[in-house]
């Protein structure tokens, strides 16, 4: 299905998403298609949702009340899973949405999933780790917008390589990647790497401090990173290099 002809159904924790990025988030949702449902959901009566209410109207937010009904009760999450598990079981989207730091989602999206539908996940980088990572796709909303500095402004260094290869998660997941995308060339077209991140889980560069997935690979220092013609290969390191011959 095209971008242009995907129905993602945008549902915001109120309570728990920063107002001031709505506008990026619904440009990052626009990249895999169109929010023809947008909600938010909270207890509009409360003054922590002043921001909220100032975003709503300019996007074509529908806010969802909410009253907390018990001390300790977040009635807003029953409310938006409801009206999530409706849109499933009424066919009329074809992807989520979902704007939220809480764990407590997690098995919604790993509801949906099974369905067959994607779910996009949004949230700062407070987010548990369990609702990130069961999302199709999750980005963190200050890697959102304009990048604060250029490439040329902040080179990569040996300090960010070190970081990188420290996250053992982030390392197998790329040499997963890579190998099984390898050619009988021993090397790896980056947009099937691509493809075999997403199918194994949630990754977005730009969580990490890169706008591409190339940068990325480049600067954990793992990997020969070679452009034929526009097209980015990549090959692990620990990959024999092979003869010409054989």
């Amino acid at each position: 299905m095209k971008p242009e002809e995907t129905r993602i159904a945008l549902l915001i924790d109120a309570d728990n998403a920063p107002a001031s990025k709505v506008d990026v988030v619904l440009a990052e949702v626009a990249r895999h298609g169109v929010a023809n449902v947008r909600r938010a959901y909270g207890d509009w009566k409360s003054p922590r949702l002043q921001q909220w209410e100032a975003a709503l109207h300019p996007y074509a937010i529908r806010p969802m009340q909410q009253f907390a009904y018990s001390t300790g009760k977040n009635a807003a999450d029953m409310a938006m899973v409801i009206d999530a598990m409706d849109l499933l079981r009424a066919g009329s989207v074809d992807a989520f949405a979902l704007v939220s730091s809480d764990a407590d989602f997690t098995p919604l999206v790993m509801r949906i999933l099974a369905d067959g539908l994607k779910v996009y996940g949004f949230g700062q980088r407070k987010t548990p780790e369990p609702f990130v990572n069961a999302c199709s796709l999750f980005v963190y909303v200050e890697g959102l917008g304009p990048p604060t500095a250029s490439p040329e402004a902040a080179p990569e260094t040996d300090t960010a390589a070190t970081k990188l290869r420290g996250d053992a998660r982030l390392v197998l997941l790329m040499r997963n990647a890579v190998e099984a995308a390898t050619g009988d060339d021993g090397w790896a077209h980056l947009a099937a790497v691509g493809n075999q991140i997403g199918n194994q889980a949630s990754l977005d560069p730009r969580n990490y401090g890169y706008r591409k997935l190339s940068d990325l690979i480049e600067s954990i220092g793992l990997f020969e990173v070679r452009r034929v013609n526009q097209v980015v290969h990549v090959r692990d390191k620990r990959t024999p290099t092979r003869s010409a011959a054989g």
